[in-house]
């Protein structure tokens, strides 16, 4: 057997059967010859981080413009993380972890510059031409906009792949290509998805502190996970928290901790869920009633006050508030000065608006910038930047 076939070998006869086999997968949209050492979902994860969409993540809005520091996360460390989690959570549970890496680091490659404010931006700026929906982007980006064969466009991932990026879609907005839409994704896709929101509510903690826009007293008054994780550590480190003047150590110890139970809980619950579900196959978990991948009940609600708390003392933050307008208006400052001067797209995007509508081909330019490009075509060709913003560079 050559090193592919050792592989979905060892995959018979390691993984859950309800996980995702590769040997199982539906192909490719353009057929390919097999990799003799990759498996398909290892060729997947590894033509999304050799594209171009993938490295500007590194450049992309997290939560905070990327010119307001170093050491806040971005779109792409973001990604990271979360690939780290859900291999994490995969491997305990004995699914495909090439398969949820590939949907973790790739899961948020669609999304524009400015972040969650860029996205609402260009969803204005595209109501009366088919609205913007990141999930959709995504799957625009890996299928049409990366290039990487003269023989097709896109990067001709397997239909797994590109099906679980459309998760959130809804059943108005699912491709006729796609149908009939299945009642659950798949065990992988679930696993990423908890791995988002499980990386950012622990990275948005800390990034939040260290930008002093909410306090460790407020945390811990607010967020029972935090007053857990606060007590693991001073029973570990007897005195630390107290005494220890590092403070970004302090915060980074005591998230540490809390995320390490949030994922305990998340394999401990599912691993019940899945017992008492039983699923055989992952056909059966993509037609089975609820999601299987998630925490106790007692649990979610503690996640659930974390997210509360983020929501109010973090991303409605007076800062991120006036982020939006200035996202707004850099982006709709460049929608009208490409709809007014398409020549000043580059060539491959002109082509691009003769075949898809100019309006979209602009959508697909803006939504593929990295924030400091956006911000110097904005100089090129609007002017100065808009005023009322002012990046928070006061870290630590």
């Amino acid at each position: 057997m050559n090193p592919r076939q050792v592989k979905e070998a060892r995959e018979a006869s390691q993984l859950a059967p309800y996980a995702s086999f590769s040997a199982q997968s539906l192909g490719r949209a353009h057929a390919e010859s097999e990799d003799p050492l990759r498996t398909c979902y290892e060729r997947d994860r590894d033509r999304i981080v050799h594209s171009a969409a993938f490295r500007r993540l590194a450049h992309k809005t997290q939560v905070f413009l990327t010119e307001e520091g170093d050491l806040q996360r971005t779109r792409l460390s973001h990604s990271l993380e979360v690939s780290q989690v859900g291999r994490t959570v995969a491997g305990v549970l004995q699914l495909n972890e090439p398969l949820t890496e590939a949907l973790s680091l790739s899961h948020d490659i669609g999304h524009p510059p400015f972040g969650h404010r860029g996205e609402l931006a260009l969803n204005q700026l595209m109501a009366q031409f088919g609205g913007f929906r990141h999930n959709a982007q995504v799957l625009r980006v890996v299928d049409l906009l990366e290039r990487r064969s003269p023989e097709y466009a896109g990067l001709n991932l397997t239909r797994e792949v590109r099906e679980s990026l459309l998760k959130h879609e809804t059943s108005k907005d699912w491709p006729e290509e796609f149908q009939p839409k299945p009642a659950r994704p798949c065990l992988e896709a679930q696993v990423t998805d908890l791995a988002d929101s499980t990386a950012y509510n622990k990275h948005d903690l800390e990034d939040g502190l260290y930008a002093h826009m909410f306090t460790e007293d407020q945390v811990f008054e607010e967020v029972e996970l935090w007053r857990r994780a606060v007590a693991r550590v001073e029973a570990r480190y007897p005195g630390f928290l107290a005494s220890s003047p590092d403070r970004k150590l302090r915060i980074q110890r005591i998230a540490n901790e809390l995320i390490g139970e949030v994922i305990m809980d998340l394999i401990a619950s599912t691993t019940a869920r899945l017992a008492a579900s039983g699923v055989s196959s992952s056909a059966e978990v993509r037609a089975f009633g609820t999601l299987l991948v998630g925490h106790s009940p007692d649990f979610e609600a503690n996640v659930a006050e974390l997210a509360r708390f983020l929501n109010k003392r973090f991303y409605r933050h007076e800062h991120l508030q006036r982020y939006l307008e200035f996202a707004q208006q850099v982006l709709t400052g460049l929608f009208g000065a490409y709809r007014a001067a398409p020549e000043a797209m580059p060539a491959w995007y002109q082509s691009w608006a003769q075949e898809q509508g100019l309006e979209r081909a602009i959508c697909d330019f803006l939504a593929g910038m990295t924030d400091r490009f956006a911000l110097r075509e904005f100089k090129r060709l609007v002017g100065p930047l808009p005023q009322g913003f002012q990046p928070r560079l006061s870290q630590g």
